[in-house]
């Protein structure tokens, strides 16, 4: 059983793949379009899976693949940039929860699904 990594972990094995096998980073430029790449390769799956839309012979359909696609360029960008996502991802629950703290309970449209 593989032991559960958190998200700086991740980002550090990600910099040391990339360092290791990859050679260097792509630009920001270059990976922020292959974010947008992998965002749009796993809305066509989810499209195929949960909407009206089939899949085309041989097409492959692994949701959680190409959720890790996205996780993995989005490490890249924060590697990148300075961004310790652990400490960002702390400052949006915050930051959602003082925000949102009632604002979904009130929400009429959600109701029915409490």
């Amino acid at each position: 059983m593989k032991q559960e990594i958190t998200i700086k972990e991740a980002q550090q094995r990600v910099d040391r793949w990339v360092h290791e096998y990859g050679v260097r980073y792509f630009s920001e430029l270059t990976n922020m379009a292959c974010l947008t790449e992998e965002v749009g390769e796993l809305a066509r799956v989810m499209a195929r899976t949960y909407g009206d839309q089939s899949f085309k012979e041989g097409e492959s359909h692994n949701i959680g693949e190409e959720m890790a696609d996205v996780l993995w360029v989005l490490m890249c960008l924060a590697n990148q940039t300075g961004i310790d996502l652990t400490e960002e991802l702390e400052r949006s629950f915050d930051k959602k929860t003082k925000r949102d703290a009632m604002r979904h309970r009130n929400n009429p449209k959600l109701k029915n699904s409490i």
